[in-house]
């Protein structure tokens, strides 16, 4: 469908969609301190973006509250984008050097490492 619309293909393997998100969501949680800043700085922007919308003070006042709740959830699913981005290339760069069957793998390990270190991290300032 999208062929019939563009005059080129572009295909993407799926081998190439999995180690991306693989290794975005390794960099997630293992940069978790970092996600945190990513998303208070999209919400910030947002904020501000959305202030030259409005004429009058009063309707901006008066929806404050929902525009602000739906801000900060628009900044939590655009703070992924630059992870996704950084994940890509942790995958082209682990395809290159040791080849497509070890990117998907290397993904899983760095998924586990990230998710026992964002564990452990946690567990340390709980306490």
């Amino acid at each position: 469908m999208l062929s019939e619309f563009l005059p080129f293909r572009f295909e993407v393997s799926a081998i190439a969609i999995a180690g991306t998100s693989l290794w975005a969501l390794a960099l997630y949680l293992g940069f978790s301190t970092l996600n945190q800043w990513v998303m208070e700085q999209f919400n910030r922007w947002f904020n501000f973006a959305e202030r030259f919308l409005y004429t009058s003070v009063e309707e901006f006042e008066r929806t404050r509250k929902g525009r602000e709740a739906q801000n900060a959830f628009y900044a939590s699913i655009f703070s992924i984008l630059p992870f996704l981005i950084i994940g890509g290339f942790c995958n082209y760069g682990v395809e290159l050097s040791l080849g497509r069957s070890w990117a998907i793998s290397m993904g899983i390990m760095a998924c586990i490492s990230g998710g026992v270190y964002e564990l452990g991290r946690r567990g340390g300032e709980s306490n």
